[in-house]
Order: C-alpha cells, then structure tokens, then sequence
C-alpha cells in the first residue's frame, strides 16, 4: 500500500511517518524501481504499535524501540490485529468510547439472556473501567465457564463470585486495545477495539469521545480466534490458567446455531442503548 493509505490507517501524518524513516530507519518499507515506498501490512501495525507506545507516554525513540522489539513472533499479541486479519465478514469503523460502550452493553447483556455456559473475556486498559460494570461481569460469570478480566491490576486476583482478574504487562499490547469476548456453544461475539492515537486521554473530561478503530462480529471462528489469543495472554500471568482455558476451548463445539435471530436480537439491543446514551 502507499504512503497516503497508511496514513489513514494509523492516523500518523504522511509527513510523519516519512520522518521517522529517515531519522530512525522506521518503518523500513520497500521500494519500487522509480523509488516510491511500497508499505506492507506488518508495517502498519509496528507503527500502530509505535503510537500506542507514544500515547502511553514513551519518547518517541523509546516507542520505536519498543516497537521494533514486539515486532515478530511474540508473547504479546494484539487480539484486535488477530481477528482483523480474519475473515469475519466485518470491516474496522472508527468509533468513539461511547459508541463502543453501547455495544459492549448490548453484548453483555445479550450473553445474559441467551449464552449458556459461555467463555468470557472482557479487556478494559484500566483497572476503573472495569469498576464500573464489574457488578455486569459477576453475574456473567456466575453461569460460565471461565471469566477473565484484563486491565491494569496490580496483581492477579481470583476473587469469589466474579471473573479471574489478569493484570495487563507493560509489554502487552492488549493495554491499547477494547475487548468484549464470548464464546459459547449457541452464542459467539465479540467487540475489538485498538485506540487511535488523539490528544484525549483516559479519564479527561472528554473521555467518551476517545476514538477507536473497532470490529464487532458474531462470527464463530473470529470468536474462537480472539478467545485462543486472550487465552494465550492470559497464559502469561499465570500458566495453569493459561493451559486451562485452552484445553476448554480446544474442546467447545463452534457457535453456528440461528444466527439470524441473534444478530437481530444484539442489534437492537445495541440501536436502544445507542439510542439512550445520544438523548442525554
């Protein structure tokens, strides 16, 4: 792809990101015979991961850097990237915090209606946001059969009657990103997200207005995907735990029952809450 789309696709200036190719050899894309860039996909998100790295704070060297470091094969893997290389008959939308809160609802709330004995995962950056809808997530888990929560929690936590809570490593790009997971026999969705760099922050006033690149789906083997990746993260902080929800989803019969009634069901779900949230 050229220049003008990667642009688009990672928010960065062209002017940018032709910078930091000359001052830090970053990205490094290839060339065609007359000497234009040519960018591959694997170039997108390492400036993708490079900006996360910024919004977190990191100088810009330091974000190269660490960039540069997650750029293979890692422990640490993007759960939006994986499911967005998939196909899932969905497309990314950029969509603000409150759009994305809406979904989330409607999901979580549809899971409770219809989802029996679903594997739950919700990523939410900081520890807070998940305060919020935790009283949510522990009556979910309370008919699943696993529920994991990751944020930025000091340690990990089993606690009774709610989902294991999995602290986010610095590392992890997973503390960039949205994640609403559930996978269960006769229900599958998810909501991924992966926040675009912007001079809102978590928290300020306008925190609702932050933007995301998000897909949303309600594809079994997207699911299934996501959840294998979130498995394996959560393997990081804990190995038996790790091992544990990968065995239960080794196992788990794909979701392809009626997904007609559920996808109608989910979007109006998602159209009143959206609906609710735009009349205040």
């Amino acid at each position: 792809m050229g220049i003008k789309e990667v642009a688009d696709k990672t928010g960065l200036a062209a002017g940018t990101i032709r910078m930091w190719e000359q001052r830090y050899g970053f990205p490094d894309p290839a060339r065609t015979d007359a000497g234009y860039r040519v960018y591959a996909d694997e170039d997108v998100e390492a400036l993708r991961r490079a900006m996360a790295y910024r919004h977190r704070g990191l100088s810009v060297p330091a974000a190269i850097e660490r960039a540069r470091e997650n750029g293979g094969p890692t422990d640490h893997p993007s759960i939006y990237a994986a499911v967005a290389a998939a196909d899932h008959g969905g497309r990314p939308q950029v969509l603000k915090k409150s759009t994305l809160v809406a979904i989330s609802r409607a999901i979580e709330h549809e899971t409770l209606a219809q989802a029996a004995a679903p594997i739950l995962f919700g990523a939410f950056q900081h520890e807070r946001f998940y305060r919020e809808v935790e009283p949510r997530y522990r009556r979910i888990s309370q008919f699943s059969t696993a529920a994991v929560a990751f944020a930025d929690f000091k340690e990990l936590r089993r606690p009774a009657g709610g989902p294991i809570e999995v602290p986010i490593a610095q590392e992890d790009k997973l503390g960039n990103e949205w994640a609403v997971i559930v996978d269960a026999p006769g229900f599958a969705a998810c909501l991924l997200a992966w926040e675009m760099p912007g001079v809102t922050q978590p928290g300020d006033p306008r925190d609702m207005d932050r933007r995301f690149e998000a897909i949303w789906t309600l594809d079994p083997r997207a699911t299934r995907k996501a959840a294998k990746v979130a498995a394996r993260l959560a393997g990081r902080a804990d190995p038996d735990l790790g091992r544990e929800l990968e065995d239960l989803l080794a196992d788990r019969p794909l979701a392809y029952d009626e997904p007609a009634p559920t996808l109608t069901a989910l979007t109006n779900r998602m159209i009143g809450y959206m609906e609710a949230a735009s009349s205040k």
